[in-house]
Formats: C-alpha cells, structure tokens, sequence
C-alpha cells in the first residue's frame, strides 16, 4: 500500500494515523462497511410452479433466482435497467456457472447472496451463494455480463469516475471458478426450437432461464427420476430473436456429463453453448 505520509488514502477513505496498527484497523472497519454495502442478500421460496415432476426446483428456476439478485443488486447501487435506459445501455448475461450442492425443493426458504465481484477486460464478474434457512449452502456460482449499446449492439466497459464498486471485493470468493469458456461441440442434433413469444424477455430476445430448459428437455423423463444437476454453465454467444429456429446438439463427454451447442438455423451461427453434469 502506497504511504502518503502522515495521512493515508483507500478506496475514497481518508484518515490520518500514528501507527502501522490504527491504520489497518481503520482500513478494516472501513472495507468490512464498503462490503455490507456491496452484498446484497435476497429471500425466496420455491413455489410450485418453479419444480418438477418431482418436487424439485427446475434448473431454471434456480438460474432465475440469481437473476433476480443480481436485478435488485444492479438496481440498489445505481446500475439498474432504469439506470442505464437514459444512456441506452443494457445488461446482458454473458457466461454462468454454477454448482449445486443438491437440489432445492417445493416451500424450501433460504436466501441468494450476491456481489460484484471484479472486472475482466469487457466482463463484470458476479458471485453468489444460494443458502437455505439453516446456513447451509445449497449452490454457487459465477457469472460475467456485459454492458450493451441498444443502438449498435456492442458491448462496453461504463464510463465511471470510481469504478471500485465493480472489484473492491475481488477477493471475496463464492468458492466456485469464474465463469468457463465453452469450446465447440461435436454432437448430434437432439431438439430444434422455433422461438414463440414467451420465450422473450424486455430486451426483445430469447430469455436467459430459456436455454436451460431447451437443454433439460433433450433429456427422457426416466433419466429425469433418478438424476439431478450438479453443475451447469452456458456461454451466450449471440442473441437468438423472435420467431428464429435453434438446433440443439449434444454429446455425452463423459458418464453424466453433457456438452451442447445451440446452432441458430436462421442465421447460421452459433447462439450458444452449454454443459450439464449429473
């Protein structure tokens, strides 16, 4: 840490100390309130309309809930969709990978941790931690968004004068990797999906939640019964638009574990990668 003499500067904190000692403990309090600021913790219940067949949360319904935390954390510092329409910028969902500790069930209760965490190149990095109502941790994950020009369609970092928000708490870790970088998948064709509407979400494109479900359906109901994700990641690589035709390939990696690969039929590219273990 640089010494600016007799006074002492961090993160927009200025303090003046006399010993090594009364400068960390000041920095401490300060880092430990900037955090409580910077963490946001959100409740949920599991309704029904959010399980399975079985009773279990859908993957999906889990992916939404860090969605939603990570809406309400945007919106609580500043950086929400109202926010950002005035500068026509959106957030979009780049990467995500999440590990499940076991699966979340109908009237479960607990509540979904999130931060930022650090900025990579283009991506703002997010960690969460998904607990139930007894401290146990039910899920991690690890996601990276991207700033978008509504207008031009390319992503940017935000023009700010303190970007600290964005890394400030760098080393405050989910205890997951950052999100993957899926490779490409050499599998067979197993579904094709023609968009409807309810597959949109406000920014007029295929919502995130959407392509887990495509990928959870190309399994059997039997395989269903007896297997329940452990993790998961997906790479969106392009947007997929209303009424477009996406082919879903996938290959067995390994045993329970699946690589796949969304190919939009009407453009002729790739819109997105995934993979699935059990």
């Amino acid at each position: 840490m640089r010494n600016h003499g007799p006074e002492g500067k961090r993160a927009g904190l200025w303090f003046t100390f006399r010993d090594t000692e009364s400068f960390f403990i000041m920095l401490n309090q300060h880092l430990t309130s900037q955090a409580g600021e910077l963490i946001l913790s959100m409740p949920f219940s599991i309704t029904s309309a959010e399980t399975d067949m079985y009773g279990r949360a859908r993957l999906s319904a889990l992916i939404n809930l860090l969605i939603q935390s990570s809406i309400q954390s945007a919106d609580r510092l500043g950086f929400g969709y109202s926010d950002f329409r005035p500068q026509n910028l959106f957030w979009v969902l780049s990467r995500i990978s999440v590990e499940i500790a076991g699966p979340l069930r109908w009237m479960q209760t607990g509540e979904v941790e999130t931060w930022p965490k650090d900025i990579d190149k283009l991506l703002y990095i997010r960690d969460f931690i998904v607990r139930d109502n007894r401290e146990r941790i039910l899920a991690r994950a690890s996601s990276g968004w991207l700033t978008v020009d509504m207008e031009s369609k390319r992503s940017k970092l935000i023009d700010l004068e303190d970007p600290s928000v964005f890394f400030s708490l760098k080393d405050r870790h989910a205890g997951i990797h950052r999100p993957e970088k899926l490779g490409p998948v050499q599998g067979e064709a197993v579904a094709e999906r023609k968009v409807s509407y309810f597959d949109l979400d406000i920014n007029r494109h295929v919502t995130t939640t959407r392509y887990f479900d495509w990928m959870m359906d190309t399994f059997s109901y039997e395989f269903h019964r007896s297997r329940y994700p452990k993790t998961a990641s997906v790479n969106f690589l392009k947007e997929i638009r209303p009424e477009e035709t996406i082919e879903i390939l996938r290959c067995e990696t390994a045993e329970n574990n699946f690589a796949f690969e969304g190919i939009n039929k009407s453009r002729n590219l790739t819109a997105f990668r995934g993979r699935i273990t059990f």
